[in-house]
């Protein structure tokens, strides 16, 4: 009976002391140093509390082989340090695909298709095919964006909708670029080379898979179409001219064909506004089953209610009567269809899924153009056979142009670029005999201004998309 008190005494002291049995354990680190480590001896808990021995094992195992993960690791790495800093070490993340969170660098440099690696490239606008005017049944344009069957149609051309899309990016980019450059006191052909260049880049120039559809156009003043410089000329923009720069891209023969009207002087605004009001207002009246010569009405219409003051007098703006949008077929810009910009032309129909390039010019003067100028632009007939040819230089011309632009328009600084040399001889000759067709530069009259926008619309089964449609118009 005494001992027991006595042990108890004992008991109570130790606790009123602070001082505890503790059960001292060596443990040897990596590096070799001893730690000491100290465990408060527990009391035991009823047999009922009691951990199977089974998971004892197991923990014991995960410990053992944790240790020794940390013991392999090497020497260098884990110099200077305790285990329990190991202990606290987190994983690296993995690292994200290099085309993931991808930027466009500034000059742009890296291709569309290497932005978007999923394909998934942006849509342009999307709006409801409108009530064609001599129509009397509505159901057909209000259900076309809910109609299943519609809907079906519009998943099976997925792929054609992404190369005309991955073209229409590629032009968007392009041409914001050259609007943060573009300057009076630049020559012409150096801004035609520069935007091309970046343009093949956006691209990703691949042969006749992916390219630049025709030449830059970058006409001036009174002159409204098919203008590149040529090799060795030295004309240079200024400050008072009036600059329509039109370029095209493709993806597998697919074409965006656009174009803006670039200024310097405020004087010019009017002109370029009524363009552009002329234009957005001949894509909105564009759709499946909408008569051509009713768009032409309206672009008419909406041009012709704006003047412009230039240096006293005032001028109507008229639109350029024998320039039209078009049609666009794979490796062909002009597919057959015209869509006029004056009133009284054709009735024909636009059909679904067909692609449009819709474009307006303006001018200051008579709103006819005439060919002038040196030619530049040059296409090979799309509907020709074979036709046979005598002259060496002709035929040797030929299967370059079959090699690197097919049916799509070039220019002969193109030809330059490809090696050729000496062959205007060989290029008169496939004009003559009907292979090649030329597309000499359209004036007005001198002195005059004129001014174009241009979008590529298609109209899908379901919705009309403006496909080049961008911030900036």
């Amino acid at each position: 009976m005494s001992l027991e008190v006595e042990k108890k005494d004992e008991t109570k002291e130790k606790i009123e002391s602070g001082e505890e049995d503790e059960i001292v354990e060596n443990h040897v680190s990596v590096d070799g140093t001893t730690a000491a480590k100290k465990k408060k001896k527990k009391k035991k808990k009823p047999a009922s509390a009691e951990i199977p021995s089974e998971v004892t094992d197991a923990v014991e195992k995960l410990e053992i082989k944790k240790n020794q993960e940390e013991a392999d690791e090497p020497d260098d790495a884990n110099a200077g340090e305790n285990p329990e800093e190991k202990k606290k070490k987190k994983k690296k993340p993995k690292k994200k695909p290099a085309t993931e969170g991808l930027k466009q660098t500034d000059p742009p440099s890296i291709p569309i298709c290497e932005l978007f690696p999923d394909c998934n490239f942006p849509i342009g606008e999307i709006c409801e095919h409108p009530k064609p005017r001599d129509s009397l049944d509505n159901s057909l344009s209000l259900n076309r964006m809910t109609n299943e069957e519609k809907k079906a149609l519009d998943v099976a051309h997925t792929d054609y909708y992404k190369d005309l899309r991955q073209a229409a990016e590629a032009h968007r980019q392009t041409r914001k670029w050259v609007m943060s450059w573009i300057k009076p006191g630049m020559k012409m052909i150096d801004i035609c080379e520069q935007l091309e260049d970046c343009s093949r880049k956006m691209i990703k120039e691949n042969g006749l898979s992916a390219g630049l559809a025709f030449p830059t156009g970058c006409s001036l003043n009174h002159c409204a179409a098919h203008y590149t410089p040529n090799a060795g000329d030295e004309t240079v923009l200024t400050y008072d001219d009036v600059c329509k720069i039109d370029f095209g891209t493709h993806v597998n023969g697919h074409i965006i064909d656009c174009a803006f009207t670039v200024t310097f002087n405020p004087k010019y605004d009017k002109l370029k506004e009524a363009v552009r009001a002329a234009t957005n207002a001949g894509i909105k009246e564009a759709g499946i089953d909408v008569r051509l010569c009713d768009i032409g009405e309206t672009v008419q219409e909406v041009m012709e209610s704006y003047e412009i003051d230039l240096d006293g007098k005032t001028y109507k703006i008229k639109p350029i009567r024998n320039l039209n949008g078009h049609s666009i077929a794979p490796y062909r810009i002009h597919a057959g269809k015209s869509v006029p910009i004056v009133k009284g032309a054709e009735a024909t129909r636009m059909e679904e899924g067909e692609l449009y390039a819709i474009e307006t010019f303006g001018s200051t003067g008579k709103g006819v153009v005439h060919d002038d100028m040196e030619c530049s632009h040059y296409m090979k007939n799309f509907d020709v056979g074979h036709v046979p040819l005598r002259m060496p230089k002709a035929k040797s011309l030929l299967n370059t142009i079959n090699k690197h632009f097919g049916t799509l328009a070039f220019c002969r600084r193109w030809i330059d670029r490809v090696g050729e040399t000496k062959y205007l001889m060989g290029l008169k000759n496939l004009c003559d005999m009907g292979i090649v067709d030329p597309y000499p530069p359209l004036c007005d009259i001198k002195g005059c201004y004129t001014a174009q926008y241009e979008h590529t619309i298609l109209l899908r089964p379901t919705c009309k998309e403006i496909l080049s449609r961008g911030d900036d118009y």
